[in-house]
């Protein structure tokens, strides 16, 4: 080997003379060293397989080396290509009852989680021959087929490398369940309904609403078969823990009493119908509110039999209470901004606040949390006022002169029609009576408006008068306004309120009852003024 010739090349055979002097015979007393010594005496031929030996133990130290680095990169690569690839699909050892999902795509697995949920049927016979194949819905069970894909497909994931590893490592198995809810009553109401006839059913007492009389009512139930379900129950536990697998069931029926007696059904309607008298009022803070009606809170009560229990528990719709609110509240409690308007005089001073009443501008907002406080309200049963969230404006302040003005004079009994500050008209009148009954003195406005009205009052001596078809009608001050009083004509002539004196309005001739009615406007100022007199001033 080639090896073996450089080395002896390098490495010559010493000859006596020269080792003379290395093995101290010249007398020199030079001792040489071991370790030259102990090379000296080695043959060369054994020098050559020490060297040989050791390069080739460095040799297959480094094809070791080199064999495992390669193993590594390829393990590693192998993990980063199994990451990328199950990145956006099932892990290895990912189970999901007897389907195979590994490998598979969200939407494949919401194919094979479907499928699963068809297959998972159960078919219950009982004692008498009967059979119903029943799907996991018909027996009350409720699955999130979204949240079940989401558990498949989040199943050994981990935002760390480390655990990453066992995401893709086949030999670690992770069993996906359904999610899902179950309820037991559901499922007997079901199978009592398939496998036992109506009139040997056992029916629990219930509760219903009665639109006619807004109240809930409880209706008593019956003894009856019902069937054992114990079996069935445990079928649908492992339908939902493995799903995608019939199952068959035998089951026998029982003799029982109602399940719910009239007086459990009778207490949760009593406690419905506390929900519905106990009235919730919504209001917007400032002008509007509204009582939420029967019929609403009512369609929100859900009454849940509890046979096993022996009871009905009351539940309420939020989804529904909160559609209910995003609707109805800015229809009922939104309101537009009104300026307040003063009636002046020409100086600026004030005759006549709010002829106009000024309304804050509002807009509800937030339903959804005064839904909520609905809900709370209803839970606990005793009713009140909810203030709903707006954004408020508030009303500013405008003031005008009236365009038009009558000035009642009941010294004079005349009424003068001013308009823009120029007299118009002059009537003769008759106002309100003694005792009582005397025109108010103040500033008014003429603000609602009749053609023709039956009057109806009460008399000094407290019995009922009605005057019908009474016409021109102008209404300025709560139930005095001019209108025609053709039974009382001589009274306008005189001027006498005294004797002739109305309940507190001002008689005229119908003619001049019209015209002011056609010409004064609702708005008009009416001014009364001067003492009453004690006798005709005409």
């Amino acid at each position: 080997m080639r090896e073996d010739f450089e080395t002896t090349q390098a490495m010559p055979p010493i000859t006596p003379d020269e080792a003379a002097p290395l093995a101290g015979t010249s007398g020199t007393g030079i001792v040489p060293p071991a370790g030259v010594a102990a090379a000296a005496a080695v043959p060369p031929e054994d020098l050559n397989i020490g060297t040989t030996a050791a390069r080739k133990s460095r040799k297959g130290l480094i094809i070791t080396l080199s064999l495992v680095a390669v193993l590594l990169v390829a393990l590693v690569g192998a993990f980063f290509g199994a990451r990328a690839y199950y990145a956006d699909k099932v892990a290895p050892g990912v189970r999901f009852g007897s389907a195979s999902v590994v490998g598979q795509t969200r939407d494949e697995v919401k194919a094979t989680v479907d499928q699963a949920i068809k297959d998972s049927a159960v078919t219950v016979k009982d004692s008498n021959g009967k059979s119903v194949t029943a799907s996991l819905k018909d027996l009350g069970v409720n699955i999130d087929v979204d949240q079940t894909v989401d558990a498949i497909m989040d199943a050994k994931s981990s935002s760390n490398i480390g655990e990453d590893i066992l995401r893709v490592n086949p030999f670690g198995h992770v069993d996906v369940p359904l999610t899902a809810s179950t309820d037991n009553a559901a499922l007997s109401d079901f199978l009592s309904a398939k496998l036992v006839s109506d009139d040997e059913r056992a029916v629990p007492s219930s509760i219903a609403y009665d639109a006619n009389a807004q109240a809930f009512a409880a209706t008593e139930g019956r003894a009856g078969k019902t069937p054992k379900v114990a079996k069935v129950v445990s079928a649908v536990k492992q339908a939902i823990a493995e799903p995608g697998t019939a199952a068959s069931v035998s089951i026998t029926d029982e003799t029982i009493d109602t399940p719910i007696s009239l007086e459990a059904a009778q207490k949760a309607a009593d406690a419905a119908n506390q929900r519905l008298n106990n009235k919730i009022v919504m209001t917007n803070g400032n002008a509007k509110q509204f009582e939420l009606p029967n019929d609403a809170v009512a369609s929100w009560i859900k009454a849940e039999s509890r046979p096993s229990q022996g009871a009905i528990t009351l539940s309420y719709d939020s989804v529904a209470i909160k559609k209910y609110m995003a609707e109805q509240l800015p229809g009922q409690l939104n309101q537009d901004m009104v300026s307040q308007e003063d009636i002046v005089d020409g100086n600026g001073s004030v005759i006549v606040a709010a002829q106009v009443k000024g309304v804050d501008g509002v807009a509800v907002k937030d339903t959804d949390k005064a839904a909520e406080q609905v809900l709370d309200t209803l839970k606990e049963g005793n009713g009140g006022t909810v203030q709903v969230t707006a954004d408020v404006t508030k009303f500013d302040v405008k003031q005008k002169q009236s365009e038009w003005r009558v000035v009642i004079d009941k010294s004079s009994q005349t009424a003068v029609v001013y308009h823009n500050g120029q007299q118009v008209k002059s009537f003769l009148v008759c106002t309100g009576g003694p005792g009582g009954n005397e025109t108010d003195s103040g500033n008014w406005y003429i603000y609602l408006k009749y053609r023709v009205q039956d009057m109806r009052g009460y008399n000094d001596d407290g019995s009922k008068y009605l005057s019908p078809g009474v016409k021109w009608v102008s209404y300025f001050n709560g139930g005095e306004g001019f209108h025609t009083a053709s039974w009382n004509y001589g009274g306008i002539a005189s001027g006498d309120p005294a004797n002739h004196g109305s309940h507190g309005c001002v008689n005229m001739y119908e003619q001049d009852a019209e015209w002011i009615y056609e010409n004064c406007p609702e708005g008009t100022l009416v001014q009364v003024v001067g003492t009453q007199p004690s006798g005709p001033v005409r």
